[in-house]
């Protein structure tokens, strides 16, 4: 029954993850821009719109939902699960939040939920959480997700179209998140195995740390330069595609073990791809209302 909890644990997860995202993304809107150079400035200036507090403070509720659902789930199955919110993501923000989503975001939302659920049902079952982990292997692809979000954030300088950064910072914060999100997996089975105090002697309790506050910042920005489906619809993808990915990497979540799954698959990550290209058109969205 555990399996059945950690889906259940990763529904509530996606409803409060998007649900913060787009407080977070009214807020960050109403703030002081983000300046990589002076984090303490700008991580203040967030804060002080009330919006962003809120966001933020719906998303530590998210992100204790999501370590509970890992601790019980396989990984790939919890992002599966996770990738769903990719629809709740249009239906709140144009019902509840006033934003309008057009016919090609609607479309985009749809291949990118449509791709993610088919990648996970062509994973075969998996009944345990599957904490253990090669470290070699780990240690390489988190370097891997470092490296490829690094280079996204430096879009702008070596030569991205500016009206493409928004995106582009979304998807570099989406792998961090993933950085995030492998390591967390990986202390659950520490904390499991050693008790509490594993998370002081690890250095993944580190990385866990330094990759969320990277994704944080990237992410503000993200959601001010950029409108508010595309960008969080971006994050979500680049997290659950890199979650999906290190359970199948770095924890050994079994792969399809016939021609019809792998077929599958192959077409599920090109949906992924094509949503990208529908989604980020333009979207026009309500003023976000005064911090």
């Amino acid at each position: 029954m555990t399996i059945y909890l950690g889906i259940l644990l990763a529904l509530i997860c996606a409803f409060t993850t998007n649900l913060a995202f787009l407080y977070k993304h009214r807020g960050a809107c109403a703030a002081p821009t983000v300046h990589v150079r002076h984090p303490v400035r700008s991580a203040v200036g967030l804060f002080s719109s009330r919006w962003f507090a809120v966001g933020m403070g719906v998303a530590v509720c998210a992100w204790v939902f999501h370590v509970a659902a890992l601790a019980v789930a396989p990984m790939s199955v919890v992002q599966v699960v996770l990738a769903g919110g990719v629809v709740m993501l249009a239906v709140m923000a144009e019902r509840i939040f006033g934003f309008k989503v057009g016919p090609r975001q609607w479309l985009g939302l749809g291949f990118t939920a449509l791709g993610l659920v088919l990648l996970g049902i062509t994973l075969p079952a998996v009944h345990n959480p599957q904490s253990q982990f090669s470290l070699p292997g780990m240690i390489a692809f988190e370097a891997g997700l470092v490296a490829v979000g690094g280079l996204l954030v430096m879009g702008k300088r070596i030569g991205a179209p500016d009206h493409h950064h928004g995106v582009m910072l979304a998807a570099a914060a989406g792998l961090l998140f993933g950085v995030s999100d492998v390591a967390l997996k990986a202390l659950t089975g520490l904390v499991a195995d050693d008790g509490v105090l594993a998370l002081l002697t690890t250095p993944w309790t580190g990385v866990a740390i330094a990759a969320s506050v990277a994704a944080f910042y990237a992410s503000a920005k993200a959601l001010q330069e950029g409108e508010a489906v595309p960008v969080i619809a971006f994050t979500g993808t680049a997290a659950n595609v890199s979650g999906i990915a290190g359970g199948i990497i770095v924890f050994g979540d079994p792969l399809p073990g016939d021609a019809l799954g792998i077929v599958v698959q192959a077409i599920a990550f090109l949906l992924v791809i094509i949503a990208a290209a529908l989604t980020p058109a333009p979207v026009r969205a309500a003023q976000p209302a005064a911090a």
